[in-house]
């Protein structure tokens, strides 16, 4: 695995480039590009390519090159070599941005016109490959990872990105955790001259537009565009396998694999705990398929001995916990393969989430007079927290807009005005949500609830914690649900075709009928889950406290009132457990990238032992 970086300077004295030496680069007097080899078992032939004017670095992998090479072909284009940077630096030469509309993957690039003197960068639709920037007086400067774009002293953090975080467990882009860097949005391009500032621009951004059609007619374009974007996908002269956690998502994209791999190798994660693992469902699985299965039980020691890693990996805090099983999958998947496909943007395309059930559990709601809401709501928050019943109204008598905010919720905002020391009201969730719902006010709650996800939880961590976890290793991740064909055909099911009283993405577990075992179709999503709710409350409870006694974060936290959450957790009055660990993962992040230390390593040896 490799990234791409790159530097435009402002003027041409105000960095010397030369001091920054790469195997394979570009520079001139304006401009550095950069391709680094990050493991020695990919090298990043052709990843960045000049021909004539202009020059191409490239991170990502284009799907449909063979058709997009042709068609200049048949135009009268010659090409000098096959890699994959001529036709995109051709295609470039001839549309400009025009050509971003017909690339079919993953991709951050960047392209220097040298007469003109323009820089131009893209990122793919959905956000799967990161893309950093940081544009100051000197110029811009560019990278698939934030380390390229720090100088070695401790960052300003991110107040407003914390703010974010305790709500998301993740800082919603454009920004993230360090203050001067943003990120390039997915389906958005660049545009900067020297002396210029910076430009950027929408080449795409998903829209629903349901339509009421024959279902059969409907189940078979699903079918038949998912099968041809997991064949498209598993193109490759690379070893290839499979997540395959048992339910229908991996299950679909493992057996359309088969299809072009008969011997794709398949991978599945579990944790020691019982109910934590969903290593025997996915056996099963795989032995229906005709695959074979390489499964991992992670330990807690094994675990906490690679906590530190893990969270160094992000860069960025990602409060996740899905990301540590993946992290130790992909480990154990290397040891096959070199690409792996994953199921990620199902969920969010066809409606799988148990929260899109939501809308409709609470329709009664709709009967009950609009003046009769708030006092409900008012009396509901003066039941006992864990109440029952007390949730259920309070979600009833609050409009979707203030209460859904993504797959994931922390903190609230009188929970972060207790939570941190310096809280601002400014930073309030909303600021995150607002204009996206206000783009859709027209669609059906459901469908604004996949927009917000799309929008928000995709690209901030499903794709951010895949492709970290799985580059950490060397690991190339493709995720055919994520492809903008899919897309479409998605984007047309109505709310009733997506969830129904008795389960979520029915179409596509219906168009998949036949492809994977009837006991798969309507499987428990799991999606390996992990056992932080009983650790905290046993194994790591002494680490977690030592942990946040010990973090110099007193400046930004109010500890007592975290470890208050702590006590209560432990003794299991209310499940606190995602939001200490939202906590400690920013303490650990903290301490590797604002104090660059590793007092976390320390704790940990301490309390193991």
């Amino acid at each position: 695995m490799t990234k791409f970086h790159g530097y435009l300077r402002n003027h041409p004295l105000a960095v010397d480039v030369n001091e920054m030496e790469d195997e394979f680069h570009y520079r001139d007097e304006s401009i550095f590009l950069g391709y680094n080899q990050v493991t020695m078992d990919a090298p990043p032939e052709g990843k960045i390519f000049e021909k004539e004017r202009v020059v191409i670095v490239f991170d990502g992998a284009i799907y449909n090159v063979k058709e997009l090479r042709a068609k200049l072909e048949d135009s009268g284009y010659s090409f000098s070599t096959t890699l994959e940077t001529e036709v995109l630096l051709a295609m470039y030469m001839d549309q400009k941005e025009k050509m971003l509309d017909q690339l079919r993957g993953m991709f951050s690039l960047l392209i220097w016109d040298k007469e003109e003197k323009e820089l131009f960068g893209a990122r793919d639709p959905f956000g799967i490959k990161p893309f950093f920037y940081l544009e100051s007086e000197a110029g811009l400067s560019v990278s698939g990872e934030v380390k390229y774009l720090v100088d070695g002293e401790k960052e300003e953090l991110n107040i407003e990105g914390l703010h974010h975080y305790l709500t998301y467990q993740y800082v919603p882009e454009p920004q993230v955790m360090q203050q001067e860097i943003k990120r390039l949005q997915p389906g958005h391009y660049l545009t900067k001259r020297p002396g210029e500032p910076m430009v950027t621009n929408t080449y795409w951004k998903p829209s629903f537009n349901p339509s009421e059609r024959v279902s059969n007619s409907q189940l078979k374009e699903i079918r038949d565009t998912v099968r041809d974007s997991v064949h498209t996908h598993v193109q490759s002269d690379r070893p290839i396998g499979a997540f395959l956690s048992g339910g229908v998502d991996s299950s679909a994209v493992v057996a359309l694999a088969k299809e072009i791999h008969p011997t794709i190798q398949t991978f599945t994660v579990g944790f020691e705990r019982d109910g934590y693992s969903e290593i025997d469902i996915a056996k099963n699985t795989a032995l229906q398929l005709g695959v074979d299965n390489h499964h991992y039980v992670v330990g807690i020691d094994e675990f906490m001995e690679e906590l530190p890693n893990i969270i160094g990996e992000m860069e960025t805090p990602v409060a996740d916990p899905a990301a540590i099983p993946l992290y130790f999958i992909s480990r154990e998947a290397k040891k096959q393969v070199d690409v792996i496909l994953s199921g990620e943007g199902a969920d969010e395309l066809f409606g799988g989430y148990n929260i899109y059930r939501e809308p409709n559990s609470l329709r009664m709601f709709h009967y009950v007079p609009k003046s009769m809401h708030s006092m409900l709501n008012q009396l509901a928050e003066k039941l006992p927290e864990g109440m029952r019943g007390k949730s259920f109204i309070e979600r009833g008598t609050t409009p979707l807009e203030d209460r859904f905010i993504g797959n994931a919720k922390l903190f609230n905002e009188t929970e972060k005005a207790s939570v941190l020391k310096n809280y601002k009201a400014e930073y309030d969730y909303r600021k995150i949500t607002e204009p996206l719902y206000n783009q859709v006010s027209h669609y059906p709650d459901i469908q604004k609830m996949q927009y917000i996800d799309l929008h928000t939880w995709v690209p901030g961590d499903i794709l951010v914690k895949a492709n970290r976890m799985t580059a950490a290793h060397g690991l190339e991740i493709r995720t055919p649900f994520m492809d903008r064909k899919v897309f479409e055909v998605a984007s047309k099911l109505t709310p009733d075709q997506c969830v129904t009283k008795e389960t979520t993405k029915y179409m596509l577990r219906e168009a998949m009928r036949g492809i994977v075992p009837d006991s798969v179709l309507y499987n428990r999503k799991l999606g390996f889950p992990v056992p932080i709710r009983h650790w905290l409350q046993n194994e790591l409870y002494e680490w977690a406290k030592n942990l946040i006694e010990e973090s110099p974060t007193d400046h930004l936290f109010n500890k007592e009132y975290v470890l208050e959450l702590l006590e209560a957790h432990r003794f299991g009055k209310i499940d606190y457990s995602r939001k200490i660990w939202a906590v400690l993962v920013f303490i650990i992040w903290h301490q590797q990238y604002m104090e660059q230390e590793n007092l976390g390593e320390e704790i940990l040896s301490e309390t193991l032992v």
